[in-house]
C-alpha cells in the first residue's frame, strides 16, 4: 500500500494547533538473546524533530532514548515468548506523535547453565560502497548453543545487531572522505558476548560519487495508454541497507514529480509505481528515482531512463 506523505496535528488545550512528529517508518525488531530483542527504526527526516523516542512493548512504554538515536535492546524477556513492538516520537514540549506500525519478535529458548561465550568471529572485511556507505562482512562464529546475533562496533559504540544467520551488513549515514573502525562480536542466546573481531579500517570515498552504491538498481521505465491519458510505468530493486527502505523521490524532466511511502510492508525485492504522465502523445519524458535511506538521507539517483508517450 502506497500512501502520501502527511502531517499529524493535535490540540494543546489552548485552541492553537500543534505540530506533532510524525510515526515512525521502516520499524524491525529481531531476538538479541533468550531475553532481549533489538529495535530498529528509521530516522524521521520530516516534521517537528523528535527530541525522544519511545519504545512500547504492547501497550507497556518500556524504554525512551534521545532522538538522535534509532534503536534500542529491550532487556528482561522471557524467553520462547512472542512480543509486538511500537515507537512513537515525542517533541520537545511533551508532545508525542502516533505510534509506528507495531512489528513482532519472539525469543528463542534459554539455554540453562550456559556460561561459554561464542568463538570470535573469523576475519572481517569491508568495502567503502561510495561515500556515505560500507559493507562488512565477517566469518561464522560458532557456539556450543548456537549463536542467536553479532553486534556491529563502531569504535567503541554499537551501532547495528544482525540475526545470527547473517555474516554481513550494510552501514550508511557515514561521512565522506572520512576514516572508519568496525569490529564485530557475536552473541548467544544466555547473553554471552565473544571478543571481537579484528577491527577492520577504511575510509570512503571523497563524495564524488553522488551516491551510487546507495541508489536503486535495475531501474525501468514504460509508458502506457490508458482511457486517452497517458502513464509511466517503473519498476526497481532497492538499494542495500540494513533497515526498511520506506519512502522514494521520482523526478520527471529534472524535477521533483512526487513522493512514494510505503503504508504496509515496503518491498525488499523489486518495487514498482505508476503515475500519470499527461494525455499529449509523442511527448518524452526522462526520469529517475532516489530513496530516503534508514538514517534520514537520501540515497544517490538511479540512471536515468527516457520514454516517449505513444498510441
Amino acid at each position: 500500500m502506497l500512501l502520501t506523505v502527511s502531517c499529524a496535528w493535535s490540540g494543546d488545550g489552548s485552541g492553537t494547533g500543534v505540530r506533532l512528529p510524525p510515526a515512525p517508518a521502516g520499524v524491525t525488531a529481531a531476538a538479541g538473546s533468550a531475553t532481549s530483542v533489538h529495535v530498529m527504526w528509521n530516522r524521521a527526516p520530516d516534521g517537528p524533530a523528535a527530541a525522544v523516542y519511545e519504545v512500547y512493548r504492547g501497550e507497556v512504554k518500556v524504554r525512551e532514548v534521545p532522538g538522535s538515536e534509532h534503536m534500542v535492546d529491550v532487556v528482561g524477556l522471557a524467553p520462547s515468548t512472542a512480543y509486538v513492538f511500537t515507537v512513537r516520537a515525542r517533541n520537545a514540549d511533551g508532545h508525542s506523535g502516533p505510534p509506528s506500525a507495531g512489528v513482532r519478535a519472539r525469543t528463542p529458548a534459554a539455554s540453562p547453565a550456559d556460561t561459554a561465550a561464542p568463538t570470535r568471529p573469523g576475519r572481517t572485511r569491508g568495502d567503502r560502497a561510495g561515500s556515505r556507505s560500507a559493507e562488512l562482512s565477517w566469518g561464522a562464529s560458532t557456539d556450543d548453543r548456537g549463536v542467536v546475533s553479532y553486534d556491529i562496533y563502531q569504535g567503541a559504540v554499537r551501532i547495528h545487531t544482525v540475526g545470527g544467520d547473517r555474516t554481513a551488513a550494510v552501514v550508511t549515514g557515514l561521512r565522506p572522505g572520512t576514516d572508519y573502525t568496525f569490529t564485530v562480536r557475536a552473541r548467544d542466546a544466555a547473553d554471552n558476548v565473544s571478543p571481537a573481531a579484528a577491527p577492520v579500517r577504511l575510509t570512503t570515498a571523497p563524495g564524488t560519487d553522488a551516491g551510487r552504491a546507495t541508489a536503486p538498481t535495475g531501474f525501468r521505465a514504460a509508458t502506457r495508454p490508458s482511457a486517452g491519458a497517458y502513464y509511466l510505468d517503473l519498476s526497481w530493486v532497492p538499494p542495500r541497507a540494513d533497515g526498511v527502505i520506506t519512502e522514494y523521490d521520482i523526478q520527471l524532466d529534472g524535477r521533483p514529480a512526487t513522493s512514494l511511502v510505503w503504508g504496509g510492508p515496503a518491498p525488499r525485492g523489486r518495487a514498482s509505481y505508476s503515475f500519470y504522465v499527461g494525455r499529449e502523445a509523442g511527448t518524452v519524458h526522462r526520469v529517475r528515482i532516489r530513496a530516503r535511506l534508514p538514517d534520514g538521507t537520501w540515497g544517490g539517483f538511479s540512471a536515468e531512463r527516457s520514454v516517449t508517450t505513444a498510441p
